[in-house]
């Protein structure tokens, strides 16, 4: 059974930046990639960034120059968000896929971004 747990959300002011941290019950590199999405207020969740522990990250366009994925241990994958706008607040989840097609998610942290 694989789980992802992420935390660190919270209130930022503009301009700020949070780091959040997807914890995966397995080793990150079990997995064809471990991302993270996010869907804010009224909108459709859209991609934030696609990893692969050992290639290069892909990040939305929206997020570029700004936000950096990183895996911090064997389990631990960690997105550093800077220069924070109103438009980031969003409910951010990490995601895995499997070798085989599965697809895991976490339960979402609200990230909130306001002066």
């Amino acid at each position: 059974q694989v789980r992802l747990v992420e935390y660190g959300g919270g209130l930022v002011q503009p301009g700020g930046s949070l780091r959040l941290s997807c914890v995966a019950s397995k080793s990150v590199f079990s997995f064809e990639d471990i991302n993270w999405y996010r869907q804010g207020p009224g909108k459709e969740r859209d991609l934030v960034v696609r990893y692969k522990p050992g290639s290069v990250p892909n990040y939305g366009d929206s997020v570029k120059g700004r936000f950096i994925v990183s895996r911090d241990s064997i389990t631990k994958i960690d997105l550093v968000m800077t220069n924070l706008t109103v438009e980031d607040t969003a409910v951010y989840s990490c995601n895995a896929r499997s070798f085989t097609g599965e697809e895991y998610w976490s339960e979402g942290t609200q990230v909130t971004v306001s002066s």
